[in-house]
């Protein structure tokens, strides 16, 4: 089993229900487990402007899928969120990224992991620390440390 760890983020369509049923529809995908989850916490949005705020929350999951096969169980379940890809950085009922997938660096045409911008981004690697403050990326970086970098800035958690 390898441990995967999973990005989530909505700004539309009552983003903090979308974020809530995808936390508990990845628990059904097939040879995984959900372990743990962070809070859910909101965030300003990145990319274009005029764009509501987000909810975003990090989860974790132990799977025995390969890396492309939970991505595929991901982007299955953005689609039943009614996912459409319009604007890069744009709004969306629910986005699914593979942030971390156990110690492994991939670089395909679909998957890029460790994901491209988590480091630099409050609302990835905030929830990311709630639920492994002691984690090690693949390239030897811990996250504390990383956190020193990226200030917490406006992100808040949402007391539910």
């Amino acid at each position: 089993m390898i441990r995967a760890y999973v990005g989530l983020g909505s700004n539309l369509e009552n983003p903090l229900q979308q974020v809530t049923d995808a936390l508990r529809e990845l628990q059904a995908i097939p040879n995984s487990k959900l372990v743990e989850h962070s809070r859910l916490y909101r965030s300003d949005p990145v990319g274009p402007p005029g764009q509501p705020d987000y909810i975003n929350a990090v989860a974790c999951l132990e799977t025995s899928l390969e890396a492309e096969q939970l991505l595929d169980e991901l982007q299955a379940i953005e689609q039943s969120h009614d996912r459409v890809r319009v604007q890069h950085w744009g709004p969306r009922t629910l986005d699914l990224d593979i942030l971390l997938f156990g110690d492994q660096a991939i670089n395909t045409e679909r998957l890029t992991v460790p994901h491209a911008f988590m480091c630099e981004r409050s609302f990835v690697l905030y929830p990311l620390a709630e639920i492994e403050p002691n984690l090690v990326l693949p390239n030897g970086d811990h996250l504390s440390e990383i956190l020193l970098e990226c200030p917490m800035g406006t992100l808040e958690p949402i007391a539910l």
